[in-house]
């Protein structure tokens, strides 16, 4: 029996229109689902043994079984729901290994969200109604951790854009760039990924925004943690879903998919280890980061393969530079087929399903082509690569390096110093949600390695970290302040 596995039904939906013509998140995912079961064949409905789906902003305990139930599947499938804090690809990765491990013949995996239906139903003060499903699923996968302390939720609460700021603004100090070239840098490269999206019939805008728009705050790109403003960050207020199928090869035969819709997962890799930001002692290059490219970059050069297509995870720009510096390749617009989370549109948690499903159109219509896609979760906590081929080149290969890593990445201690002096790490400023005034968080290190976070409100200090660069300064702090 060939158990190899073949993906052969891929769908996404974006729904754009009007509030009455918008639907919730469950009956998007019903949606793509059929699309999916229309690109591969409607018979798959009698093969699928589990449904696995990334948990959204919605309140449903399990949209998989409901959507078993809906559709007919002639098997009761298993059915799993992952809390955000898994890894996205890690679904498709278990998937994969159950095929070919022959425990069962076709997975389907399945995202949707539905927040812009709810920001239109706000905006028209009307009711927003989900169907209520309270049978919890056979499956119920979660973090083993929190993604971050709570000194770092104090400061930053547990919006990510502080976090993968703080990312940005080390990176550009590494780099040697001013302030001003930064931003352009990180502006010039968002430039082009909107106008990958302008051109993406699934993308939530529909034109090219140009760099200077990207760079200064306005009334459409308020000021989010500096240095980003709207423009720079995801936007997951978008009503999408989308739908994969994965099957064995004895099934993709049995159903008579063309070899030309045939799509092949080649190799993926992942880590799963959970080591606050604060704790890190190479913010920049993580050590699960850097094995887990490596196995990748290796399966490229074993096949003496080039990659065609990217696409690099895209929540905010310093995601897209540090994964193309793991790869040792030029971040660029090429670093993207959907056009990026903020302009094609970043659901909360399926965006990797995305991405993965307009891979497939891409490889589809290039014969003997290489596509990759890299995913995170939490703030670059942890970290997937995946290879797709229009052909069969060899077996599927996984790692997951979260135990190696554990044993190598010791976290940094914590300094619980009321008063003294340090040395800034990295930085952000945010405005206060209550009164709009900007506050400086900073990641400091003691003289004897130890991290600890400070903020500041005085507004010469934030005036000068908006315009030179501070990290490197050695600074004063008493009770948690700059002094």
């Amino acid at each position: 029996m060939d158990n190899t596995p073949i993906l052969i039904g891929a769908a996404n939906i974006q729904q754009k229109n009007s509030l009455d013509k918008l639907d919730e998140a469950l009956i998007l995912m019903d949606k793509a689902f059929k699309l999916a079961a229309k690109d591969s064949s409607p018979k798959i409905t009698k093969y699928i043994n589990e449904i696995r789906v990334p948990k959204g902003f919605w309140k449903y305990r399990d949209p998989g079984a409901w959507i078993a139930e809906k559709n007919n599947f002639l098997n009761k499938p298993a059915t799993y729901v992952s809390k955000i804090g898994v890894l996205q690809q890690n679904l498709i990765n278990e998937a994969i290994k159950k095929i070919m491990a022959g425990d069962i013949n076709a997975s389907l995996i399945i995202g949707g969200e539905s927040r812009y239906k709810l920001v239109q139903s706000l905006k028209a003060n009307k009711e927003y109604k989900e169907t209520k499903l309270i049978q919890n699923p056979d499956h119920y996968l979660k973090a083993q951790s929190d993604l971050n302390l709570p000194e770092e939720i104090k400061e930053l609460s547990h919006m990510a854009v502080g976090y993968y700021a703080i990312l940005e603004n080390a990176l550009r100090h590494k780099n040697k760039s001013s302030v001003k070239q930064h931003k352009k840098i990180i502006a010039d490269l968002y430039e082009g990924f909107s106008e990958i999206a302008s051109q993406n019939k699934d993308s939530l805008i529909s034109k090219k925004i140009k760099s200077h728009e990207i760079s200064e705050s306005s009334k459409m790109n308020p000021y989010q943690a500096f240095p980003y403003n709207k423009y720079h960050c995801t936007s997951w207020n978008v009503n999408q879903a989308s739908a994969l199928i994965i099957c064995n090869k004895r099934i993709a035969d049995k159903l008579e998919i063309p070899e030309a819709k045939r799509i092949y997962p080649l190799a993926a890799s992942e880590t799963n280890y959970m080591n606050p930001l604060i704790q890190r002692e190479s913010m920049l290059k993580p050590l699960g980061m850097k094995l887990a490219a490596k196995f990748i970059i290796d399966q490229l050069n074993k096949f003496q393969k080039n990659v065609d297509f990217y696409d690099l995870y895209s929540c905010f720009p310093v995601a897209v530079q540090m994964f193309a510096e793991s790869l040792n390749i030029k971040p660029s617009k090429s670093s993207t087929i959907t056009g990026g989370m903020s302009f094609a549109g970043g659901p909360l948690n399926h965006y990797v399903l995305t991405s993965t499903v307009q891979m497939i159109d891409k490889l589809r219509n290039k014969p003997n082509s290489i596509g990759l896609i890299t995913g995170v979760s939490g703030v670059m906590t942890k970290q997937s690569y995946a290879l797709w081929s229009s052909e069969k080149i060899t077996n599927f290969s996984h790692k997951d390096v979260t135990s190696q890593v554990e044993k190598l990445d010791i976290p940094m201690l914590l300094s619980h110093k009321k008063s003294g002096e340090a040395k800034i790490v990295s930085y952000t400023i945010l405005k206060d949600k209550k009164n709009y005034k900007k506050k400086a968080v900073i990641y400091a290190e003691t003289k004897n390695k130890k991290r600890l976070i400070l903020s500041s409100q005085k507004k010469e200090f934030i005036k000068d970290m908006e315009r030179n660069e501070w990290i490197g300064k050695d600074i004063n702090f008493k009770n948690g302040s700059l002094v």
